[in-house]
């Protein structure tokens, strides 16, 4: 018989962090991240990573895992992952994994094969001679739909991408092969009114901004000088900006609530295409975070 796993996802903002703990304090669980921002050490305010407080005792995997210079790939995270699940139910206990990165998700749940991508070493150094925005401009052509996820000035994420094109076509960068039949997934989606959401991400982001974000991102900044992927995250790339003098501090703020605006809506269509998950309207169980919890529980048995 598969053991249960339980999945707790959605759009940024939608309570997944409340919603799983509760879960996990219901069924003697232990939550792992599938954030792939909260992977990293000192970037807490702007990933909205969990306090030791709002933990509540209940013990998270993935988080602090990683240096925000150092390159982590959906592949460490599968595998990572998938050594906690182990770990968590050979202790007797119920692995509930919450998160909002879609790739992670379907690194879990599905059989990835990593191993198709091509690499080619000689055209990849080539590359790195040119400017980032040559880069750019280059993969643009080629692929716009990649050219407008990855950041101009991302030089590794742009070189990488024209690697795979060179060798590869327009194909994915992961291949997504049949369900993971290891486990049973327990599936559940946090949803809410579209405004409803959108006014929780304005008041979240003033709130992280109160709460010090700008500090935090100009210490990063100072110790990362070289801007390595993680600082693309949004809160970051946009407070950056404003710390090299390109934008005033309130359009900063303004581009931090629209751009987490534009990636709960890409979260939702991303998610909307999974059959699998069963949708739970916050507002509906009055955004409380046990009621939701026994909710799922119950979708579980």
């Amino acid at each position: 018989m598969k053991q249960d796993v339980y999945m707790i996802l959605g759009p940024t903002a939608s309570g997944k962090t409340a919603v799983g703990i509760e879960l996990a304090k219901q069924i003697n669980g232990e939550v792992i991240s599938a954030d792939s921002m909260q992977i990293y050490r000192g970037m807490d305010i702007g990933t909205a990573k969990p306090s030791i407080q709002e933990r509540q005792g209940i013990p998270h995997h993935l988080i602090d895992v990683a240096e925000p210079g150092e390159m982590y790939s959906v592949a460490m995270f599968q595998k990572a992952a998938t050594a906690c699940i182990e770990d968590i139910l050979r202790r007797g206990k119920a692995p509930v994994v919450v998160g909002g990165t879609g790739l992670y998700i379907n690194a879990l749940t599905y059989e990835l094969d990593f191993t198709e991508t091509s690499h080619d070493t000689a055209f990849r150094e080539q590359l790195m001679q040119l400017e980032a925005a040559q880069l750019h401009q280059m993969l643009f052509k080629q692929d716009a739909e990649a050219a407008g996820r990855i950041h101009p000035n991302d030089k590794k994420r742009i070189v990488r991408r024209l690697e795979i094109l060179k060798n590869e076509g327009n194909s994915p960068n992961y291949q997504f092969r049949e369900p993971n039949e290891a486990y049973h997934f327990i599936m559940a989606g946090l949803t809410t009114d579209r405004a409803v959401l959108y006014e929780r991400i304005n008041g979240r982001v003033d709130h992280m901004m109160e709460q010090g974000l700008l500090g935090e991102v100009k210490a990063l900044a100072q110790k990362y000088t070289t801007a390595p992927t993680s600082m693309q995250a949004i809160g970051y790339k946009e407070l950056i900006r404003y710390l090299q003098g390109e934008i005033p501090l309130e359009r900063a703020v303004y581009e931090i609530k629209r751009n987490s605006r534009h990636y709960a809506k890409r979260q939702w269509v991303w998610f909307k295409r999974d059959e699998r998950i069963v949708w739970y309207d916050t507002a509906e169980y009055g955004n409380d975070a046990l009621s939701i919890a026994q909710a799922i529980i119950r979708q579980g048995q």
